[in-house]
């Protein structure tokens, strides 16, 4: 047999690929971690300048602990690479107290006993000005253990933590296909071929073309940031924490305000959620990253009645991709229970700020260790 280049190959240094390199290479393993792209790129799912943390998780109660975890491992990133990552701003979760974003929020503090408070519409409005246009009845869920991360800092934090353990990095390394058709796997690329134990599949949008038969869908997602048009006192990051506002409709508007460093002066990172209706399913290897007005005018026409103040049109925009399953959870595990292969994708939205932690599960799968946390809800066999 020949001999492998490594014990471990991590495909893809995303979030999540970043994270579970840094983890493996805590741990003492022989590793590589392979990007097609420069660690901390914008061309996926990982960039933008901040990315909204909360332990809450209306998506699944199983994502509770994992989000307590990932929070413990961000801060221990920040303090391994002195880099600011985490900026604690707190959130709130708004809507009608019987929608999916204010019940399931709810569901998950008492499932948990996690500290929150529930502000009426009142409060939210004289506490937070930029939502003074909130429906009668409309509630907040303030939550302080909120925050943002800096997603492309935070990835060249940890990939830079995995060197510095002894990871090898071959960043502009696009992998053509990977074979597990033998005890090792082979990851082939186009200069070389690598010989690995086992490998971890983070590449994100482009996942499904190398582990053929997982459900998944890349979805072409445009980021804006809007200018207030007046007063900027409410724009802040500190008046107008990050937010997710279902609006009566059912759809939800995202963002946070301006400060902490988060991006260019004076803009007000806001964002349209993917309902299934909105956003293109696309080809990631042929993407189009040109941005028009029919990429925003779905957000900008609802912000003078849900977020006045702000400009007719977007300051800036840029093209994002997430990676949807079809019940918006999460694929972590070994298909069919290969010994060789541990898969980690479909962020469906809301996978950034769980990286550190689903990096340390990863790291458990490859070490043949029960993760300290259950994902079992998220197997890629489910959708056998």
């Amino acid at each position: 047999m020949a001999a492998r280049d490594a014990e471990v190959a991590v495909v893809g240094l995303g979030a999540w690929g970043s994270s579970a390199l840094w983890r493996l290479a805590e741990r003492g393993v022989d590793v590589v971690g392979i990007e097609q792209f420069a660690p901390g790129h914008e061309l996926g799912s990982s960039h933008g300048g901040s990315r909204m943390f909360r332990t809450a998780c209306l998506e699944h109660p199983g994502l509770v602990p994992l989000a307590r975890r990932s929070r413990e491992l961000w801060l221990e990133l920040e303090r391994a690479s002195g880099v600011r990552l985490f900026e604690p701003t707190g959130g709130l979760l708004i809507g009608p107290p019987d929608g999916h974003v204010v019940e399931g929020t709810l569901a998950a503090a008492r499932r948990f006993d996690l500290p929150v408070d529930v502000l009426d519409t009142g409060r939210v409005r004289a506490e937070h000005p930029a939502h003074h246009a909130l429906p009668d009845g409309h509630v907040a869920v303030r939550e302080d253990d909120a925050g943002l991360v800096r997603p492309e800092a935070a990835i060249r934090a940890a990939v830079s933590a995995a060197a510095a353990r002894g990871a090898r990095v071959l960043a502009h390394t696009w992998v053509s296909e990977v074979d597990a058709g033998g005890d090792d796997v082979v990851v082939r690329t186009p200069a070389r071929d690598l010989r690995v134990g086992q490998v971890v599949l983070t590449a994100g949008p482009w996942l499904s073309a190398l582990v053929p038969g997982l459900p998944l869908e890349a979805v072409r997602m445009p980021t804006t940031w809007f200018r207030p048009t007046g007063d900027t006192a409410a724009f802040t990051v500190e008046a107008l924490p990050p937010f997710i506002r279902e609006l009566d409709d059912g759809r939800a508007i995202w963002g946070h305000g301006v400060g902490a460093g988060l991006g260019p002066d004076g803009e007000v990172k806001l964002g349209l959620e993917d309902g299934g209706r909105t956003f293109a399913v696309v080809d990631a290897r042929a993407v189009d990253r040109s941005v028009g007005e029919g990429d925003w005018s779905a957000l900008a026409e609802l912000l003078p009645g849900a977020v006045p103040g702000l400009g007719a049109a977007p300051s800036r925009a840029a093209v994002c991709m997430i990676t949807r399953t079809p019940d918006r959870q999460f694929v972590l595990g070994r298909p069919r229970g290969d010994r060789r292969l541990v898969v980690a994708g479909g962020c469906s939205g809301h996978g950034f700020k769980h990286a550190t932690g689903i990096g340390e599960v990863l790291a458990d799968l490859v070490c043949g260790r029960d993760p300290a946390v259950d994902v079992g809800f998220a197997h890629p066999d489910r959708f056998a």
